[in-house]
């Protein structure tokens, strides 16, 4: 009968009553040796006898996994092919079941996610919440699934808690514990914290996100003490480094029970050894009353058989002492019920240095466990489990059948009573068999080359040092064999020396090597209706976007007007997943129409992102316009981010609908702010849009028109209050006169009213210089000041020394005045010449410093103003500065004489024009008539306006 349809009863049966005699025997020893007689080693010793005994006694066979280890993988392989049960009861939340059967679709590693965005009975700060369950080829719970989906008439049960309790049991922000809400917390503290700098700031690194990790079989001791005394006795650096040795090597080819065993007793002394902290044990216990309630659930629903049945749980837990533990336990757990959350399910991409980073674990020592993996599978022949179609599966599996055809199935343990295995487990050392030496050449000569490629200058005796090395310090660390870690410290003796030529360092190469940070991918068929939307949309492009890495994409939409729809998604895909499609060429801005852009895309790098968008709607416009509700309406909301979500509807959606709603909220925020922060934002966007609707609109919103007659009353009656204020910068003051002066026009046509800005002006009293500076300038464009009353104000902070050290904050004031009143730039040019003029070298030159940095630091934006004006008014050759006189030094022109007649260079305007200028009298209600042949009707306004007569017979070239 071939080993595929063999089926046996479970292996080892349960344990007699003298089976583990000889090892109490010498756990007794021990314990009147080490603690002087009996006491609390002896009870933790013969503790941990009984802790295997009762999980090996238990009918429904319990098989303990440590997560990502190849042993754990390699005795499940080799165990459901010998035993074949028809139930599998797996310890994941159970909620995630329906997603197994999309692992056909992906290439591992992956994970598996819950993801929520809107929360019901959880804190809000919390959201958005996720947990994930990253699985790889090398893991115990991937074979399992693999065998149950592959497998006719096999059930999988997931029986651990659900996503909701996950976070349900995490510690409230006021509770007064600290427990865990997963095995995995801890551990996925401790790697934010630990983890590599290099690692942490990678992609690959980051694929998980801020998820909470759900891991099968978290096998670490969780008091410090303990594993700082086997990472010192065991002569190693890190705990990835002590399983490897003392586990992960010894157990590579273990026998069923031997495998069980060792588990059981490492689950016992991990847990019995456990600091007593109340939160976490309280969670383990919870954990492990909920899955034995779930299993005895399933059992008595379904009348499986338990004799055919294995449940498979971490160590950890299958040393539980619960009183629901086992199929006799009681059933006074009360699973408690979930909450309101709206939970969506899917597959994620996952690395190798992602799960190291999210559990804590060394860098490195994923990809060191695949290459174990693979070595386990030529050592031992078993032929792994793996899902049919799954990407890169069909030539491994080939290549699995073949290796186990040549050897002869499993003989079936006797139904009994099962042998002490650990005694002499624990007493063997391990052996260094051919195959370990030539693949440690393998390696000495594979890192040299590497090297090499990345700009090392090493040889063939380097590869010598290398292989000498290792086998050096596997016997100072008291090894039989090397380990890949001795290895890796080897090579990085012998080859790296001092420098690093490359980009990478001879400790990244040995990871590489070894199996690198493979990073895996979900299958087009089970991404959500979202990103294959996306992918259907971006068809055109002709690029394969699921392949990791930055593909440029070229849009000619000028000639190929087709792709307008491609770069609409390419704009969207940049709103909500930034790092996922960057542009090179091109804007999207209101009113322009796109001609040509090029864009850098990374979908495949970002899957992730793009997955988690699928959970918020189907399409992106659905997504976009949540989320831009969402920001609208969020509390904390100001005006300035409603009218960006305004300006981003337009944009992208092009939806007049949404615009109008948003814009309806940006003037319900905005009559409810008591501050001017958003002042300047509010200003550009306004501005923008009114731009946008006037060019493109036959009529402006009736939003903006109300947004533009409730933003002049509001601040109007902020003003006063914001002149005094000093948490009020002097730009926030200047956008608001800004707003209240370009709308003024608007808003008085709606019903304003002009009384509301002349009371405000007239009510504010700043005290800041900047500020004082600033309403000068408000009163000389309402016509309270004139130029040369704010030229005298000037002159006389220049002439007082006192006010002198002053000067700078004025100025600072009358360039932001340059935003609400540009008419003063060429007096803001002319008080800064009079600085430069009138003060001696050694009060200027120390001056001079402060007020470059004000002028830097308050008006950067305004300063090209500033340069193109004087620009306009010095000469712009060397030589014609000697003679250049500046123009508030040039002599005023002669007024019109008393009578009519007109001295200047106008009059000649009037002789040869008076038809334009009789009528341009006539419209400003100037009557008269000729007093002279040569002299028009309209000679009047010279008196009255002499500088305006005199500027445009200038700008005419009049004699």
């Amino acid at each position: 009968m071939s080993r595929a349809t063999t089926r046996v009863p479970a292996t080892g049966g349960h344990p007699g009553p003298d089976t583990f005699s000889a090892l109490r025997s010498q756990l007794d020893a021990a314990a009147a040796e080490f603690a002087d007689g009996p006491g609390a080693l002896d009870v933790i010793l013969r503790g941990l006898v009984s802790d295997v005994e009762r999980a090996l006694r238990e009918p429904l066979e319990i098989f303990p996994v440590c997560h990502h280890s190849p042993a754990s993988a390699t005795a499940m392989a080799r165990h459901l092919r010998a035993r074949q049960p028809r139930t599998v009861f797996l310890e994941l939340c159970e909620d995630m079941a329906p997603l197994l059967t999309e692992l056909r679709n992906c290439r591992l590693p992956v994970a598996v996610q819950a993801f929520a965005t809107r929360i019901d009975g959880f804190p809000a700060d919390w959201a958005p919440l996720s947990v994930v369950a990253p699985i790889t080829e090398a893991s115990a719970e991937y074979q399992a699934i693999a065998y149950a989906l592959e497998t006719p008439g096999v059930d999988l049960v997931l029986v651990d808690r659900s996503s909701d309790h996950v976070f349900q049991w995490q510690p409230r922000p006021d509770a007064p514990d600290s427990g865990d809400g997963s095995d995995a917390a801890e551990a996925a503290a401790a790697a934010a914290a630990q983890a590599d700098v290099g690692a942490a700031a990678s992609q690959e690194a980051a694929l998980h996100g801020e998820a909470v990790g759900v891991e099968l079989g978290d096998l670490r001791p969780r008091f410090a003490d303990l594993e700082r005394h086997l990472l010192r006795h065991g002569k190693v650096r890190h705990w990835s480094e002590w399983w490897h040795q003392y586990v992960e090597g010894p157990l590579g080819d273990a026998d069923h029970d031997t495998y069980r065993q060792v588990m059981f007793l490492i689950g016992s002394l991990f847990r019995r050894l456990a600091p007593g902290d109340p939160g976490r044990v309280r969670v383990d216990e919870d954990r492990e009353r909920y899955m034995w309630t779930r299993i005895r659930e399933h059992l008595a629903a379904t009348g499986a058989d338990p004799a055919q049945s294995v449940y498979v749980c971490g160590a950890f837990h299958a040393a539980s002492r619960v009183e629901e533990f086992g199929l006799h336990g009681t059933d006074t757990f009360a699973v408690p019920p979930r909450t309101a959350t709206e939970w969506q399910y899917g597959l994620i991409p996952s690395s190798h240095a992602a799960i190291e980073r999210q559990f804590g674990l060394e860098g490195g020592s994923v990809s060191i466990a695949a290459a174990q993996w693979e070595k386990n599978l030529k050592r031992t022949r078993v032929q792994p489990y793996r899902l049919k179609g799954q990407a890169g599966a069909g030539a491994k599996a080939t290549r699995a059948r073949k290796a186990a055809a040549a050897v002869p199935a499993p003989t079936p343990a006797a139904d009994g009573d099962s042998t002490d295995k650990l005694a002499g487990f624990l007493q063997r050392p391990p052996a260094l068999d051919q195959l370990d030496q030539e693949e440690l050449l393998g390696w000495s000569v594979e890192i040299v080359r590497a090297a090499r490629r990345n700009g090392y200058l090493a040889s063939t005796a380097d590869a010598i040092a290398v292989y000498e090395t290792s086998i050096l310090l596997a016997g100072m660390r008291d090894r039989a064999r090397p380990t890949p870690y001795d290895f890796q410290d080897a090579a990085v003796t012998c080859i790296e020396k001092e420098t690093v030529p490359g980009r990478r360092d001879v400790r990244r190469l040995v990871e590489i090597m070894m199996g690198g940070d493979r990073i895996g991918q979900v299958g087009y068929e089970s991404l959500p209706p979202l990103a294959r939307d996306v992918h259907d949309r971006l068809a055109p492009l002709g690029l394969n976007l699921q392949a990791r890495g930055v593909k440029r994409a070229l849009l000619d939409i000028k000639s190929q007007p087709d792709l307008r729809p491609c770069s609409d998604v390419l704009w969207m895909l940049r709103h909500l997943i930034p790092d996922a499609a960057r542009p090179i060429m091109g804007e999207r801005t209101l009113g322009d129409e796109p001609k040509q852009e090029s864009w850098d895309l990374s979908l495949g790098t970002h899957q992730r992102a793009l997955i988690e968008l699928g959970y918020e709607g189907v399409t992106l416009e659905q997504v976009l316009e949540q989320r831009l509700r969402r920001e609208a309406n969020a509390p904390q909301a100001n005006a300035a981010v409603v009218l960006r979500t305004v300006e981003d509807a337009t944009l992208y959606l092009g939806s007049r609908r949404l615009a109008d709603e948003l814009g309806a909220r940006a003037l319900q925020v905005l009559t409810t702010e008591r501050s001017v922060d958003g002042a300047p934002e509010v200003l550009r966007r306004v501005r923008k849009l009114l731009a946008f609707y006037r060019t493109g609109e036959p009529v402006l919103p009736r939003w903006i028109e109300r947004f533009a007659e409730a933003g002049y009353a509001h601040y109007c009656a902020l003003l006063p209050t914001a002149f005094t204020d000093e948490t009020a910068t002097v730009r926030q003051v200047a956008a608001m006169l800004s707003f209240l002066f370009s709308m003024e026009g608007l808003a008085l046509s709606l019903g304003g009213d002009r009384a509301q800005l002349e009371l405000a002006v007239a009510r504010s009293d700043p005290q800041d210089q900047a500020k004082r500076a600033l309403l000068w300038a408000a009163r000389v464009h309402l016509g309270h000041l004139t130029r040369q009353d704010l030229r005298e104000r000037c002159d006389e902070l220049l002439g007082n020394p006192l006010l002198l050290p002053a000067y700078p904050r004025y100025l600072s004031g009358l360039l932001h005045a340059l935003e609400p009143v540009p008419s003063l730039v060429d007096l803001v040019v002319e008080a800064v010449s009079h600085a430069f003029a009138r003060l001696p070298d050694p009060v200027l030159l120390p001056w001079l410093p402060t007020l470059i940095t004000t002028l830097r630091s308050g008006g950067a934006e305004l300063a090209p103003k500033l340069t193109k004006e004087a620009g306009r008014i010095f000469p712009g050759r060397l030589a014609e500065l000697d003679t250049w006189v500046p123009p508030w030094l040039a002599p005023a022109p002669q007024p019109v004489r008393p009578g009519g007649g007109t001295d200047g260079r106008g009059s000649a305007l009037l002789a040869a024009h008076p038809a334009g200028c009789d009528a341009l009298a006539a419209l400003l209600g100037c009557d008269g008539s000729w007093t002279a042949p040569q002299t028009p009707v309209g000679s009047a306004l010279l008196g009255r306006h002499p500088e305006t007569a005199a500027a445009l017979a200038s700008l005419l070239g009049a004699a």
